[in-house]
């Protein structure tokens, strides 16, 4: 399936989970780097993608984040 130019998804690549196109390099891995404080330039270089790659990764949480409904759950004491 192709999401956009530079997300993938293929179940014989990493589970079927999302990833940055011709890597091995899950969405959720750039998605958790950015949320623990890494740079785009570290993460980068860690990961050997580009700041289009991080951006899309972004762009592809935001999208799939749009398309979902959230409803309260009660809470349990």
């Amino acid at each position: 399936m192709n999401l956009n130019e530079r997300i993938q998804i293929d179940p014989g690549i990493c589970h079927g989970k999302p990833v940055i196109r011709d890597t091995r390099v899950p969405v959720a891995i750039i998605l958790g780097s950015l949320a623990g404080g890494m740079s785009m330039h570290e993460i980068e270089e860690e990961y050997g993608v580009t700041a289009g790659d991080i951006q899309a990764a972004l762009n592809f949480a935001n999208d799939l984040i749009a398309q979902e409904s959230f409803h309260s759950l009660p809470r349990v004491a």
